[in-house]
Protein backbone atom coordinates (compact mmCIF):
# COMPACT_ATOMS: atom_id res chain seq x y z
CA UNK A 1 0.00 0.00 0.00
CA UNK A 2 1.32 3.54 -0.90
CA UNK A 3 1.77 6.00 1.71
CA UNK A 4 -1.24 7.97 0.53
CA UNK A 5 -3.36 5.01 1.40
CA UNK A 6 -3.82 4.23 -2.36
CA UNK A 7 -3.50 0.17 -3.97
CA UNK A 8 -0.50 0.69 -6.38
CA UNK A 9 -1.96 -0.76 -9.35
CA UNK A 10 -0.53 -4.07 -10.47
CA UNK A 11 0.75 -2.87 -13.92
CA UNK A 12 3.22 -0.65 -12.52
CA UNK A 13 3.97 -2.65 -9.42
CA UNK A 14 8.11 -3.38 -9.75
CA UNK A 15 10.01 -6.25 -9.35
CA UNK A 16 12.27 -6.54 -6.39
CA UNK A 17 15.61 -3.91 -7.09
CA UNK A 18 17.30 -6.43 -5.12
CA UNK A 19 16.78 -9.18 -7.29
CA UNK A 20 18.60 -7.98 -10.11
CA UNK A 21 20.24 -5.14 -12.05
CA UNK A 22 19.26 -4.46 -16.00
CA UNK A 23 22.27 -4.33 -17.83
CA UNK A 24 21.69 -0.87 -19.25
CA UNK A 25 21.49 0.37 -15.51
CA UNK A 26 24.25 1.92 -13.57
CA UNK A 27 25.04 -0.17 -10.38
CA UNK A 28 23.96 2.77 -8.19
CA UNK A 29 20.62 3.24 -6.57
CA UNK A 30 19.13 5.52 -4.18
CA UNK A 31 17.12 5.71 -1.47
CA UNK A 32 14.58 8.54 -0.80
CA UNK A 33 14.03 8.27 3.03
CA UNK A 34 10.77 10.23 4.27
CA UNK A 35 10.74 12.64 1.17
CA UNK A 36 7.54 14.94 2.01
CA UNK A 37 7.38 17.01 -1.24
CA UNK A 38 6.11 14.55 -4.29
CA UNK A 39 7.50 17.59 -7.19
CA UNK A 40 10.92 16.51 -4.99
CA UNK A 41 10.24 12.54 -5.61
CA UNK A 42 9.07 13.20 -9.14
CA UNK A 43 11.93 15.30 -9.56
CA UNK A 44 14.34 12.26 -8.43
CA UNK A 45 12.70 10.30 -10.77
CA UNK A 46 13.40 12.30 -13.72
CA UNK A 47 16.82 12.17 -12.70
CA UNK A 48 17.74 8.80 -11.89
CA UNK A 49 16.17 8.00 -15.62
CA UNK A 50 18.21 10.74 -17.14
CA UNK A 51 21.42 9.17 -15.61
CA UNK A 52 20.14 5.43 -15.66
CA UNK A 53 19.92 4.60 -11.88
CA UNK A 54 19.73 0.94 -10.96
CA UNK A 55 16.35 1.95 -9.13
CA UNK A 56 14.78 4.17 -6.33
CA UNK A 57 13.97 2.64 -2.75
CA UNK A 58 11.10 5.05 -2.01
CA UNK A 59 10.40 4.19 2.10
CA UNK A 60 7.81 5.84 4.74
CA UNK A 61 6.14 8.91 3.93
CA UNK A 62 7.43 9.31 0.30
CA UNK A 63 4.96 9.30 -2.02
CA UNK A 64 4.60 6.52 -4.46
CA UNK A 65 3.51 6.31 -8.15
CA UNK A 66 1.47 6.59 -9.86
CA UNK A 67 0.48 10.26 -8.92
CA UNK A 68 -0.60 13.18 -11.18
CA UNK A 69 1.24 15.42 -8.90
CA UNK A 70 4.61 13.38 -9.25
CA UNK A 71 4.24 13.05 -13.16
CA UNK A 72 4.37 17.37 -13.15
CA UNK A 73 7.63 16.67 -12.30
CA UNK A 74 8.60 13.00 -13.32
CA UNK A 75 7.34 13.30 -17.11
CA UNK A 76 6.89 9.91 -17.53
CA UNK A 77 10.01 8.59 -15.36
CA UNK A 78 7.97 6.65 -12.99
CA UNK A 79 7.41 4.53 -15.71
CA UNK A 80 10.82 3.82 -16.71
CA UNK A 81 12.96 3.93 -13.47
CA UNK A 82 12.70 0.80 -11.01
CA UNK A 83 11.61 1.44 -7.92
CA UNK A 84 10.14 -0.70 -4.69
CA UNK A 85 8.54 0.78 -1.73
CA UNK A 86 9.45 -0.20 2.04
CA UNK A 87 7.15 1.54 4.84
CA UNK A 88 10.11 0.85 7.05
CA UNK A 89 13.21 2.95 6.15
CA UNK A 90 15.66 0.67 8.36
CA UNK A 91 14.44 -2.32 7.24
CA UNK A 92 15.02 -1.15 3.36
CA UNK A 93 18.43 -0.45 4.57
CA UNK A 94 19.60 -3.29 6.41
CA UNK A 95 18.12 -5.43 3.28
CA UNK A 96 20.37 -3.28 1.12
CA UNK A 97 23.37 -3.94 3.03
CA UNK A 98 22.29 -7.19 3.55
CA UNK A 99 23.07 -8.02 -0.95
CA UNK A 100 26.31 -6.26 -0.17
CA UNK A 101 25.45 -2.97 -1.63
CA UNK A 102 27.30 -0.06 0.02
CA UNK A 103 24.70 2.57 1.65
CA UNK A 104 26.10 6.45 1.22
CA UNK A 105 24.70 9.04 3.18
CA UNK A 106 24.19 11.99 1.41
CA UNK A 107 24.20 14.51 4.80
CA UNK A 108 25.92 16.84 6.49
CA UNK A 109 27.63 14.70 9.21
CA UNK A 110 30.91 14.79 11.69
CA UNK A 111 32.52 11.71 9.58
CA UNK A 112 30.97 13.16 5.96
CA UNK A 113 33.82 13.98 3.28
CA UNK A 114 33.67 16.01 0.53
CA UNK A 115 31.45 14.12 -2.34
CA UNK A 116 34.45 15.49 -4.78
CA UNK A 117 37.33 13.67 -2.82
CA UNK A 118 35.18 10.40 -2.30
CA UNK A 119 36.11 7.19 -4.14
CA UNK A 120 32.07 5.69 -4.71
CA UNK A 121 31.78 1.90 -4.38
CA UNK A 122 30.04 0.07 -6.56
CA UNK A 123 27.53 -1.32 -6.25
CA UNK A 124 26.54 1.36 -3.83
CA UNK A 125 22.88 3.16 -2.73
CA UNK A 126 23.13 6.75 -1.88
CA UNK A 127 20.42 7.86 0.59
CA UNK A 128 18.71 11.20 0.71
CA UNK A 129 16.62 12.79 3.48
CA UNK A 130 13.83 14.80 4.83
CA UNK A 131 14.56 17.81 3.56
CA UNK A 132 14.11 19.56 6.99
CA UNK A 133 15.68 16.98 8.96
CA UNK A 134 17.69 15.47 6.76
CA UNK A 135 19.01 11.78 6.90
CA UNK A 136 17.80 10.32 10.31
CA UNK A 137 20.03 9.44 13.02
CA UNK A 138 19.29 5.83 12.80
CA UNK A 139 19.57 5.73 9.25
CA UNK A 140 23.14 7.03 9.54
CA UNK A 141 24.42 4.47 11.95
CA UNK A 142 23.80 1.72 9.24
CA UNK A 143 25.53 3.95 6.42
CA UNK A 144 28.90 3.14 5.31
CA UNK A 145 29.97 6.17 4.33
CA UNK A 146 28.83 9.92 4.29
CA UNK A 147 29.68 12.31 2.11
CA UNK A 148 28.61 16.40 1.85
CA UNK A 149 28.69 19.08 -0.92
CA UNK A 150 30.20 22.11 0.87
CA UNK A 151 28.25 25.00 0.61
CA UNK A 152 29.86 28.36 -0.13
CA UNK A 153 27.27 30.46 0.70
CA UNK A 154 24.89 31.41 3.61
CA UNK A 155 23.03 28.99 2.95
CA UNK A 156 23.87 25.23 4.93
CA UNK A 157 21.85 23.24 2.23
CA UNK A 158 20.86 22.56 -1.39
CA UNK A 159 17.14 21.46 -1.94
CA UNK A 160 17.33 17.66 -1.69
CA UNK A 161 16.44 17.43 -5.27
CA UNK A 162 19.45 19.36 -6.72
CA UNK A 163 21.43 17.80 -4.12
CA UNK A 164 20.21 14.35 -5.70
CA UNK A 165 20.62 15.50 -9.47
CA UNK A 166 24.62 16.81 -8.46
CA UNK A 167 25.26 13.23 -6.90
CA UNK A 168 23.54 10.96 -9.82
CA UNK A 169 25.61 12.43 -12.76
CA UNK A 170 28.71 12.82 -10.53
CA UNK A 171 28.51 8.92 -10.33
CA UNK A 172 27.47 8.50 -13.80
CA UNK A 173 30.49 10.28 -14.66
CA UNK A 174 32.76 8.08 -12.62
CA UNK A 175 31.24 5.34 -13.46
CA UNK A 176 31.67 5.88 -17.84
CA UNK A 177 35.44 7.06 -16.68
CA UNK A 178 36.10 3.73 -14.80
CA UNK A 179 34.80 1.70 -18.03
CA UNK A 180 36.45 3.26 -20.96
Amino acid sequence: MAPDGNETPKSLKRPNLLGGLSADRLPSFALLDNIRSVWNVGSMFRTADAVGLGGLFLTGMTATPPRKDIEKTALGATLTVPWDYWQDSIEAARRIRDQGIALVALEQTDRSVDWQEFQFPFPHCFVVGHEVSGVRSDILDLVDHAVEIPMAGTKQSLNVAVSFGILAYEVRRRWLGRNK
